[in-house]
């Protein structure tokens, strides 16, 4: 049996790391940094980054769909699958959060909406 110092050595245990197109719930900033809002986004970083890093490089999720979708914007054809409560789409604004400020893991988007999330960062970033 091991020592609790042995145990102790090890450090906390590392939560699973996130990976691209999962699906959280956490407090979104405004673009103006005023303030957040709770609500879903979707990590758009890779998982070999969230491992190396404190943070996590994701974009918002929202349940206001324009009429048609804007530049950048994906409507997200499996919504239920990804753990969202309503039909959803990902807009064009990014942001970078603490891991630590993810309340809860909601799904992951399915490879289908993945693909056309790559195809619209493309679009945004060039």
């Amino acid at each position: 049996m091991p020592s609790k110092a042995a145990a102790r050595s090890r450090g906390p245990a590392k939560p699973q790391a996130l990976s691209f197109g999962a699906i959280v719930l956490v407090p979104f900033p405004f673009t103006s940094q005023a303030a957040s809002k709770q609500r879903p986004a979707v990590i758009v970083s890779s998982r070999a980054y969230n491992v190396e890093r404190p943070d996590l490089i994701m974009m918002a999720v929202t349940s206001q769909l324009r009429p048609t979708p804007a530049l950048g914007e994906v409507w997200l054809r499996h919504w239920q699958a990804a753990g969202l409560i309503k039909p959803s789409s990902v807009k064009p604004v990014f942001a970078t959060l603490e891991q630590g400020l993810v309340i809860r893991r909601l799904g992951a988007l399915a490879p289908e909406d993945q693909d056309a999330l790559r195809q619209a960062i493309g679009q945004i970033i060039g």
